[in-house]
């Protein structure tokens, strides 16, 4: 997938971001792309300027958070942010970073996923699950769930019962599920002042799209 980032975008760890970016990214999901990983980098970089850490974890974590792709249709989803933290490790390992602080790096990246379903235990572990959490809502949040569900083929709603009042969440194959089931969700478990500030504001544009929506159908 084409991009014109480079490590320059990632200041002030374009070092950093110039050895590990190679690494970064797989396969061709647009929603896990170099310009996802941008987003959560700036997002990390402002939660950590308020509330701390070791900023270079912080960027490690988020530079490789997704470096290994698993589709969101998967059986292998749940695995998928052990995978990046074990690939994570040795590239890390391979740059001869010492042993201590990969395994904080492998942790932030173990314990970010939603679908891990892991209590992140370091403040770098907590701005790396807050500012990837921050991408999935919003504005730029309903687009990825739009593209995502393109990809897997599903339709927008079910006609039927849009507002699943009489049948089971379904977001595999009904985009607009995967507000209630996921999305709506995420505001409220924010693990840091600065993350949630954000996420407040993010989670009335989601609320507003979903108004807006079942108004028009």
């Amino acid at each position: 997938m084409v991009t014109t980032l480079t490590a320059d975008a990632f200041h002030p760890h374009e070092t950093l971001a110039k050895s590990v970016l190679p690494h970064a990214c797989e396969g061709d999901d647009g929603s896990h792309d170099l310009a996802h990983i941008h987003r959560v980098f700036r997002n990390a970089m402002r939660i950590h300027g308020q509330e701390g850490g070791d900023g270079e974890v912080v960027a490690a974590a988020v530079l490789l958070h997704d470096c290994v792709a698993v589709e969101k249709s998967s059986p292998l989803r749940k695995q998928a942010s052990r995978l990046a933290a074990e690939k994570a490790a040795g590239v890390l390992g391979g740059l001869g970073w010492k042993a201590s602080r990969i395994e904080q790096v492998a942790h932030a990246i173990l314990t970010h996923s939603f679908s891990a379903n892991l209590e992140p235990e370091s403040i770098e572990a907590r701005i790396l699950q807050d500012a990837d959490r921050l991408d999935a809502i919003g504005a730029i949040g309903i687009a990825r769930c739009f593209y995502t569900a393109g990809r897997m083929g599903s339709a927008l709603y079910h006609a039927g019962d849009p507002e699943a009042m009489n049948r089971d969440l379904n977001d595999r194959d009904y985009a607009i599920d995967h507000f209630p089931a996921k999305l709506l969700m995420l505001a409220s478990g924010f693990k840091t002042k600065a993350g949630q500030a954000l996420a407040n504001a993010r989670q009335e544009r989601l609320d507003r799209f979903l108004s807006d929506f079942h108004d028009e159908i």
